[in-house]
């Protein structure tokens, strides 16, 4: 069954939720990217395999939750309970007949998806549809891979840019790429990316360094 990697730091109000509702037989891997609120003790108290992701950035936590993942299939999404794990198995039914498989999130309540989130969203998406053909709509965190095809890509972006290059790697690959829509949910706690206007022209700017390289 697949693993799947939750990229966190300082999740601690919102893993209860999340790692309680994981369907059965998927193996959760929480990369910690640094929190000092007891995620890690709630984590590993659920079950979850905890390890270590440094230096700190988002693309980092992904990363080292892929080398420590073992299954074929590998999942990843958020921790702050914006995404419910129990749409997983939507994700990966879907990776049947492709390589990756991109939760297109749908919001289910008013501001779960704030504006300047969406335009920026909705910009970079635009991008990539330009530069890889792929019929794509967002760059949500919700997502299933093959483990090996994605170490093969030798993705290098450590920041907010790394679910991107991901994309843009994989459509260099050949990869098939499909969404699938995913609820979008009012997050636990402040976003550290979408939350704010300065993250999301953070996260932004990275993605926009991945699509000016070659």
């Amino acid at each position: 069954m697949p693993d799947v990697v939750l990229p966190c730091l300082d999740e601690a109000g919102a893993l209860p939720w999340v790692l309680s509702r994981m369907p059965a037989g998927y193996r959760t891997i929480v990369a910690d990217n640094g929190s000092t609120d007891g995620s890690r003790e709630i984590a590993e108290s659920y079950g979850a395999q905890v390890v270590p992701a440094s230096p700190r950035g988002f693309g980092a936590a992904c990363h080292a939750g892929l080398l420590a993942a073992t299954s074929d299939i590998v999942c990843f999404m958020d921790a702050d309970s914006s995404l419910d794990p129990q749409q997983l198995p939507l994700v990966v039914a879907a990776l049947a007949g492709h390589d990756l498989v991109m939760g297109r999130r749908r919001p289910t309540a008013r501001g779960a998806f704030s504006l300047h989130a969406r335009l920026g969203n909705a910009e970079v998406a635009r991008r990539v549809r330009k530069r890889t053909g792929y019929d794509v709509h967002d760059l949500g965190p919700m997502r299933a891979c093959h483990r090996q095809a994605l170490l093969d890509l030798d993705l290098v972006d450590r920041r907010f840019g790394y679910p991107l290059e991901m994309v843009v790697k994989g459509s260099a690959a050949g990869w098939r790429v499909v969404e699938v829509d995913v609820d979008y949910h009012p997050r636990v706690g402040r976003s550290k990316v979408t939350g704010t206007v300065r993250g999301t022209a953070r996260a932004v700017r990275d993605m926009s360094r991945v699509l000016a390289r070659p």
